[in-house]
C-alpha cells in the first residue's frame, strides 16, 4: 500500500506542539493562555493587591498634577498663558522619548525596576515643581515628570504578564484599570478640594508625593520573576518562532 501522506500542521502543532500529554502542563507555562485559567487564585495571591494598589497611587499622582499644572502655574507661579503652555508641551513632549525609552528598558531590565523607576521619577518630580519657581528648575520638573508619565500607563500591563501570565491578562487589566481609573478621576478633585480650603497647591502637590511612595514601596515588594523563569519564557519564545 502507498504510504499516507503526511499530516498537515494545524493550529494546535503550532500554539501546543509543545504540551505535555494530555491533561498535563503545557511546557510554555502562562504565557500561552486558555480562557480555562480561573481568575480566583491569581485574586488571592498579594501581588495582584501590591500591583492595584501601587499603580493606583502613582496614577493619583499623575492625574493630580497633571490636571493642575496649568492652574498651578497660573495662580501660584503667576506663570503667564504662553509660558505656562510651554511647560506643559514640554511635559507632553518629554513623555513621548519617555514611553520610548521605558519601553527599551522594559526590555532589556527586570520589569519591577522600571516601574519602581518610573515611580520615583514621578514622586521625585513635584518637590522639583514646588521648588521650581520660575527659572530652570521648572524645566528640570518637566523633564523628570514627562519622563515618568510617559512610561506610566505603558508599565502596567506588561508588569502584570510577567506576575500572572497572558492566560488571565484581560481580566486582571480590567480590574487593574477601573480601580487605576478611580483614582485618575478622584484625585485631581480632591486636589482641587483642598487648593480652595488653604488657598495654595503646596499642601495637596505634597500630600500626591506621599501617594507616590506608598506606590513606589508597594511596586518595590512585588516579586521578581526567577531566572529559571526567564529560562522558560525565552525557550517559548524560541519554540513558538521555529513552529510559526
Amino acid at each position: 500500500m502507498p504510504a499516507s501522506p503526511p499530516a498537515s500542521k494545524t493550529a494546535s502543532d503550532v500554539s501546543g506542539g509543545a504540551s505535555a500529554a494530555p491533561g498535563g502542563p503545557s511546557k510554555l507555562g502562562p504565557y500561552i493562555g486558555s480562557t480555562a485559567v480561573p481568575l480566583g487564585p491569581i485574586l488571592g495571591r498579594p501581588e495582584f493587591y501590591l500591583l492595584a494598589i501601587g499603580s493606583m497611587c502613582s496614577i493619583a499622582a499623575v492625574g493630580g498634577t497633571n490636571q493642575h499644572l496649568k492652574l498651578f502655574l497660573s495662580l501660584d507661579r503667576q506663570y503667564s498663558q504662553s509660558d505656562a503652555a510651554v511647560i506643559i508641551s514640554t511635559v507632553l513632549g518629554v513623555s513621548i522619548a519617555g514611553r520610548l525609552l521605558m519601553g527599551w528598558l522594559a526590555d532589556r531590565t527586570p520589569r519591577k525596576y522600571v516601574m519602581l523607576l518610573i515611580y520615583l521619577l514621578v514622586a521625585g518630580s513635584i518637590p522639583l515643581l514646588l521648588a521650581g519657581g520660575t527659572g530652570t528648575g521648572m524645566y528640570v520638573f518637566a523633564v523628570v515628570f514627562g519622563l515618568g508619565l510617559g512610561g506610566e500607563y505603558m508599565i502596567i500591563p506588561l508588569m502584570a504578564a510577567e506576575l500572572f501570565g497572558v492566560a488571565v491578562l484581560g481580566r486582571v487589566m480590567g480590574i487593574v484599570l477601573t480601580a487605576d481609573g478611580v483614582a485618575e478621576a478622584t484625585a485631581p478633585f480632591l486636589v482641587s478640594i483642598l487648593r480652595d480650603r488653604n488657598g495654595t497647591y503646596d499642601g495637596a502637590f505634597l500630600i500626591l508625593v506621599g501617594a507616590a511612595l506608598v506606590g513606589a514601596l508597594a511596586i518595590a515588594l512585588l516579586p521578581r520573576r526567577r531566572a529559571s523563569e526567564d529560562r522558560r519564557v525565552s525557550g517559548a519564545d524560541k519554540l513558538l518562532t521555529s513552529n510559526l
